[in-house]
């Protein structure tokens, strides 16, 4: 892969959409996103897509250009933190991403690394939606489920809009 594609680059090929796994649950003065997936990876894909989600309509977002993150942490929830916040800062800083898919391609467990492509294009007012401005990832009442008991996991995050 070449510089130009590893800072972001444009692609034309079709990507397929997962089906949403995610639900937004009311919160005093926030909002909280839960996220699931068949695996851990998978859950934590679904809550970036619905931080996405929250802010824009995402049926308007089409895959234009192809994003690289990177993000590490000491624990699960701080590389979950982490994560969401390179994601946020993506959509926050020129030229304002959003991600109509994120794929992590690297996810180490026990060194609390991520690696993950998002795929989308530059927020455009009258475009795309606006939905609700979130302003910041936080660590409040977080909880990243994937004990055996629990069938799927699943994922809690407060978001400061």
């Amino acid at each position: 892969m070449d510089d130009a594609n590893s800072m972001g680059g444009v692609i034309n090929e079709d990507h397929e959409i997962p089906p949403a796994k995610y639900e937004y649950l009311d919160h005093t003065a926030d909002v909280q996103l839960h996220a699931w997936g068949d695996t851990l990876e998978e859950a934590f894909e679904q809550c970036a897509m619905a931080m996405f989600g929250y802010m824009t309509d995402l049926e308007r977002v089409e895959i234009t250009q192809v994003h690289h993150i990177e993000a590490e942490g000491d624990d699960m929830e701080s590389l979950l933190f982490h994560f969401l916040d390179e994601l946020l800062f993506m959509f926050s800083a020129e030229p304002y991403i959003v991600a109509k898919k994120v794929e992590i391609t690297e996810f180490n467990r026990e060194e609390f690394k991520i690696k993950a492509t998002a795929y989308g294009e530059e927020f455009v007012i009258g475009k795309h939606t606006q939905g609700a401005e979130v302003k910041a990832i936080t660590y409040s009442a977080m909880q990243i489920n994937v004990q055996p008991q629990v069938e799927k996991p699943e994922i809690f995050v407060i978001v400061d809009i």
